[in-house]
C-alpha cells in the first residue's frame, strides 16, 4: 500500500504549503516511517511501502498557523488510521487522507 495526502486551509480556501507531515507506524510503539512538507498544491504521496498495520500522520500545524501570524487552537493534528490486509488479494493499494484545516478546527475523512 501506499499513504498520500493534502492539506487545505479553510481559512484561505488554499493548498496549505509548507505543513510538516510524518507518517508513523505502530510496532513495539510509534516508528517514524517518512517526514516531509506539503508542496505548493498542499499534497505529499510518501514512497514508503505500507504493510497491513496501524499508522499515524502527523501535522505540526501550529508551525503552519505561526509563519502565517495566525493563532491556533491544535498545534498538531495526528490522524491515526488502521491499513488492513486486502481481502481476497484485491486491492486498490492505495490510501489518500485529506485534512481540512482552520485555526480551531479540522476534519478528515479517506478519499478513494
Amino acid at each position: 500500500m501506499t499513504v498520500s495526502t493534502r492539506v487545505l486551509d479553510a481559512s484561505l480556501g488554499t493548498p496549505a504549503a509548507g505543513v510538516s507531515v510524518t507518517l508513523s507506524r505502530l510496532a513495539d510503539g510509534w516508528l517514524d516511517i517518512e517526514s516531509a512538507v506539503t508542496g505548493a498544491d498542499g499534497r505529499h504521496r510518501f514512497v514508503a511501502d505500507a504493510p497491513a498495520g496501524i499508522y499515524c500522520l502527523s501535522f505540526a500545524t501550529g508551525a503552519y498557523f505561526r509563519g502565517r501570524s495566525v493563532a491556533t487552537f491544535y498545534p498538531e493534528v495526528t490522524i491515526t488510521f488502521t491499513i488492513g490486509q486486502p481481502a481476497d488479494g484485491a486491492s486498490d493499494g492505495h490510501f489518500h487522507l485529506p485534512l481540512l484545516l482552520s485555526p480551531f478546527g479540522y476534519s478528515t475523512y479517506r478519499d478513494a
